[in-house]
């Protein structure tokens, strides 16, 4: 495995402190004086294409190979979720950004098979987050009031989170029995003993067959284990077709990164899942008639390629009693998603506010 390189420092020429990736300023800038640094990006020159890999290949080498991040590193692992962060060597870390617990130990001697090439630079900034989590906790009617006093923001991370990519033409043929409606007139017996009519409903059914060719791009698969799967999927999508930027040390300064818990392999087997779904659900509506059964659909894939990159959000993860919430916001467009507790107290006086209004409204009306 190759080792990674020197730790580029970026200076304050102004104040010495150590820049930072600055969402707001799309810069790097000191977070102690403002200043911004001048900065050009390295490794793949900018406006170069994003590149895709071939996936079987990738797959049938992908023992042999590692790579760095491009500066030294330092990582932990977690001993509660099991997410693993990475983040600058001189940042020390005492709890998990992803869950809050202290039970933490290194990981150094862990390396990635695969490393980002490309990533979503982070464009909401902090200040941002923060009013909007505050609105938020704000809002939440039945969260216990101490909570809503709590400083939460002050947990708040910024994290770069790992995703897969996949691509793939897809080429498939269908069989089914399209059912079409028609109507019968049924004579019966009604109350009384009267005769009466009625329309039923049929289902003619007959066989049908077809074939369509559809094209995925950029069919995502989270690959983190630190943000709870639920809120990350209601804060995508990160807009990865159209402003993936070649990947340079500069945008994660100052940001967690969590390494890649699921796999290439385990990967494309998830994407591989969600295309299959993709595609019956398009073959069912190419199925002619008003209903069908039996849809039979035989899928061939090619040019299968991938990409390994990384997306922002800023989270909050807090322990409430026993258990451990998370808010999570997509770094690049702002949506947001969380998580809070409940107080059984409020809703139980919101139960009875609702039984005493109904009662007082058939008193009324008697």
């Amino acid at each position: 495995m190759t080792e990674v390189s020197a730790l580029r420092k970026h200076p304050c020429p102004e104040c010495g402190g150590d820049a930072e990736w600055n969402a707001s300023k799309q810069a790097l800038a000191c977070p102690y004086c403002g200043t911004i640094l001048p900065w050009s990006q390295g490794g793949t020159p900018p406006g170069s294409a994003i590149v895709e890999h071939d996936l079987e290949e990738t797959l049938a080498r992908i023992p042999d190979e590692s790579r760095g991040l491009g500066e030294e590193k330092k990582s932990v692992k977690c001993g509660s979720c099991h997410a693993i962060s990475v983040f600058d060597s001189h940042r020390a870390a005492q709890r998990c950004d992803f869950c809050g617990s202290p039970s933490i130990v290194p990981a150094d001697e862990l390396r990635d098979l695969i490393t980002p090439e490309s990533l979503l630079p982070a464009a909401v900034p902090n200040t941002e987050v923060r009013a909007q989590l505050r609105e938020w906790y704000g809002s939440r009617w039945f969260a216990p009031n101490r909570l809503k006093g709590a400083a939460l923001t002050d947990t708040l991370q910024g994290v770069y989170l790992p995703y897969w990519t996949f691509d793939a033409q897809v080429d498939a043929e269908w069989t089914a029995e399209s059912g079409y409606y028609y109507y019968v007139t049924e004579t019966f017996r009604g109350s009384g003993g009267r005769t009466q009519t009625r329309q039923v409903r049929k289902i003619r059914w007959q066989p049908s067959a077809g074939s369509l060719s559809h094209f995925f791009d950029d069919d995502a698969v989270p690959a983190t284990v630190g943000v709870h799967t639920v809120l990350l999927r209601k804060v995508e999508p990160f807009p990865t077709l159209t402003d993936l930027k070649p990947y340079d040390p500069a945008f994660i300064r100052g940001w967690t990164v969590e390494r890649y818990q699921i796999d290439l392999r385990q990967a494309a087997q998830t994407s591989r899942q969600q295309m299959d779904a993709v595609i019956r659900q398009l073959c069912a509506r190419e199925v002619p008639g008003d209903t069908h059964r039996n849809l039979d659909v035989s899928a061939t894939y090619r040019g299968r390629t991938f990409k390994h990159i990384l997306v922002p959000v800023w989270l909050v993860s807090y322990n409430y009693g026993r258990k451990s919430y998370q808010c999570v916001v997509n770094g690049y467009t702002g949506k947001m998603a969380g998580e809070h507790p409940y107080s059984w107290i409020k809703i139980t006086l919101a139960v009875l506010a609702v039984v005493l209004i109904v009662l007082l409204i058939a008193l009324a009306n008697r």
